[in-house]
């Protein structure tokens, strides 16, 4: 099991009743959470491109390169049309981007400085949320690391990488570097599934009985006390009271 526990901005690798590797990780900002959901990692990519998320696209990567027309060049990054062919920004008319006539995507291309840095833990989901390295490591060194946009960025994930591929021995250490250095993107699968749990809790009881409290990163504590001051109020299943009146 891959737990993430966004309030205490930790991730630990859990075998059995072990816990095999911790690290820190930076998460969604209040305003944009990190979500709770548990799924199934099934692959990772190394040097990954980035293909930039509708509401990055329209609330950030339109707006900087309307203003700055080198913004795209410098970051890496390629229009995309529909056949997956690049298009040559000048012919974008970025005044209509900018209005919502857009009908490209924007992809970054894989580099040091691709905003997923050179691994991504591929559990898709609804919520486009997902494990991945980073460029901005010096953000690892923060207490309080709500940074992303959503997604988990993992502080030493070639460690993650090594140790979640250490059942095929394919797939070295040696050739995960040989692989990133080449700069291709290249799709590993996992010798199994792993559980993913994206989880969020403000206190925790240690094995000796001592209790910690954390910030209360996106103000949830609130809301759940008003529920458990609410008087009880048993809701059965559908149909169970036509069940039990069954001979």
């Amino acid at each position: 099991v891959c737990l993430v526990g966004a309030a205490g901005f930790g991730l630990w690798l859990v075998r059995g009743r072990q816990v095999e590797w911790r690290t820190r990780v930076q998460v969604g900002t209040p305003f944009h959470q990190t979500p709770v959901f548990t799924d199934l990692m099934t692959y990772l990519v190394l040097n990954p491109s980035w293909t930039v998320p509708p509401g990055i696209l329209r609330n950030e990567t339109l707006p900087a390169t309307r203003r700055d027309p080198g913004y795209l060049e410098r970051n890496r990054m390629t229009v995309v049309a529909g056949d997956g062919s690049a298009v040559d920004p000048a012919t974008v008319d970025w005044e209509a981007a900018a209005r919502g006539r857009f009908s490209y995507q924007i992809r970054q291309e894989p580099g040091p400085e691709n905003a997923l840095g050179r691994v991504k833990f591929m559990f898709p989901n609804p919520h486009m949320v997902y494990l991945h390295d980073t460029p901005s490591k010096a953000l690892f060194q923060r207490a309080d690391r709500a940074a992303s946009h959503g997604c988990i960025r993992v502080e030493g994930p070639l460690t993650l990488a090594e140790m979640l591929l250490e059942e095929d021995p394919a797939w070295t250490r040696g050739r995960i570097d040989r692989a990133l250095a080449s700069g291709v993107t290249t799709t590993v699968n996992l010798p199994r599934p792993l559980t993913v749990m994206l989880l969020y809790w403000t206190a925790e009881a240690t094995a000796e009985g001592a209790v910690h409290f954390r910030r209360a990163l996106y103000g949830r504590d609130a809301a759940l006390l008003a529920h458990l001051d609410e008087p009880y109020r048993a809701s059965p299943p559908q149909g169970a009271g036509e069940a039990l009146r069954r001979p």
